[in-house]
């Protein structure tokens, strides 16, 4: 009996079969943290609008009506009293006006250069939210891929210890073999039976945990392509170079020193006077109505017209609260500076050590290969001693467990450098377009 345990991929008809740029597809379609941070990017594209800049006038306009009813008591030089006198009154006025501030000291056009690069920032925070969203899909992808095969190596793992079982049993019948053997036989299906149900539990977490990432139902059950391809164009310097102009951490690094720069000019500018103008076209209307005997107890008076000013202001001393927080901000400026040495510095160790864990997981893998290839071999000679009968049920089933052994390890060793290589693509900020 051929005992194979390679399969490059399972289908099984009314399944899906997830590719992995189709899960990729999904993921950014669909991954909740994605979609929350593609909110914030726009939240702050919003802001880094001209809109919001404070370059644009302030247009303003107003209007009101009002309206009085007064009884009055009115007494008269003569020594007469009129005490029924009713006096009424409407109002109306409207305004149009504008304000711009011609100068602030440039605080307004370092306060606009910020506001974009917040949005920068933004726009790198989505990339790394995509990469750690990728990082987490491909490692998921890769387990159920890995337990997929190592389902169906314990599946062949089974029928080949039924069909010893069957073996035994006939030869027990007919007295070729002890009941031991027998027994033994069935102590190994039960073994392989639980091993399986175990890694069909696992299987199916495991979707489950996959689904919950491409922010689907959690219960759509689906088969993936367990193929995995290694990049050959990888080298340490080139990854190395990579990752200190793509790194996502560094490039935020480098934009935090920026933000604080235009913070240092912002409070620089409160130094400097403010000059604006605003103008204005109002309108009055004013009619007041008495039934005192008097003709010129009716009035009515409207005004209307435009006006203009210049204003400037200077505030001249603040009680030094420009001059801490000018002082404040240059600190910050050294405080980024800082910061950003030290993220290159980590990242350069982490690079290394990515770089070194790559390389480990590729000769594990190398001697993996070489492994099952000789118990493999080793296998095979064993089933026909054991159909021979030269050698024992125990000694076969040796050589059977050894098999199993090292494909899962192979099999654990392949995923394991595919991970390695996507740590290590990430760290060089080559992750999203990769080949997966």
């Amino acid at each position: 009996m051929c005992f194979l345990f390679f399969i490059l991929s399972l289908s099984v008809k009314g399944q899906e079969l997830l590719v992995k740029q189709n899960a990729v597809g999904i993921a950014l379609e669909n991954n909740f943290d994605i979609k929350v941070s593609n909110n914030e990017k726009e939240a702050a594209k919003n802001s880094s609008n001209v809109l919001n800049s404070g370059f644009l006038p302030s247009v303003f306009a107003s209007g009101g009506a009002g309206y009085q009813n007064n009884e009055n008591e009115v007494e008269f030089q003569d020594g007469s009293i009129q005490d029924d006198i009713k006096t009424t009154s409407n109002s109306y006025n409207a305004s149009l006006g504008v304000d711009y501030l011609i100068f602030d000291g440039f605080g307004r056009k370092y306060n606009y250069k910020r506001l974009q690069e917040m949005y920068n920032i933004s726009e790198i925070r989505v990339r790394q939210v995509i990469e750690n969203t990728l990082l987490d899909l491909l490692f998921s992808y890769y387990e159920v891929a890995r337990l997929t095969q190592n389902k169906h190596n314990l599946e062949q793992s089974l029928s080949i210890s039924k069909s010893q079982l069957l073996r035994e049993q006939y030869g027990y019948q007919y007295g070729q073999k002890t009941q031991l053997d027998m027994l033994n036989s069935e102590v190994n299906v039960n073994i392989d039976s639980i091993n399986l149900l175990t890694i069909q539990r696992e299987l199916a977490n495991a979707k489950r945990d996959l689904n919950v990432i491409l922010g689907r139902e959690v219960n759509i059950d689906f088969e993936v392509d367990t193929t995995v391809t290694y990049a050959i164009d990888l080298t340490y310097d080139k990854m190395m170079t990579s990752a200190k102009l793509n790194n996502a951490f560094l490039l935020q690094a480098e934009k935090n020193i920026t933000l604080s720069d235009y913070d240092l000019k912002i409070n620089k500018s409160s130094w400097v006077p403010n000059v604006g103008v605003n103008g204005a076209y109002n309108w009055n209307d004013n009619n007041t109505d008495s039934n005192l005997n008097n003709p010129f107890s009716m009035a009515s008076q409207t005004s209307r017209g435009f006006n203009a000013g210049l204003n400037v202001s200077w505030n001249i001393f603040d009680g030094g609260a420009t001059r801490t927080r000018v002082k404040n901000a240059k600190i910050a400026i050294d405080n980024s500076t800082i910061e950003k040495q030290f993220v290159e510095k980590d990242l350069e160790r982490n690079v290394a050590n990515a770089w070194e864990t790559y390389q480990n997981s590729l000769f594990v893998l190398s001697a993996e290969e070489k492994n099952v290839e000789t118990n493999r071999r080793n296998f095979s000679r064993s089933e026909e001693q054991f159909k021979l009968g030269q050698i024992i049920s125990v000694t076969f089933r040796l050589a059977q467990v050894n098999l199993l052994n090292a494909v899962t390890s192979y099999n654990q060793a392949k995923y394991t450098a595919k991970v390695a290589e996507l740590r290590l693509l990430q760290l060089a900020g080559n992750l999203i377009g990769a080949n997966y």
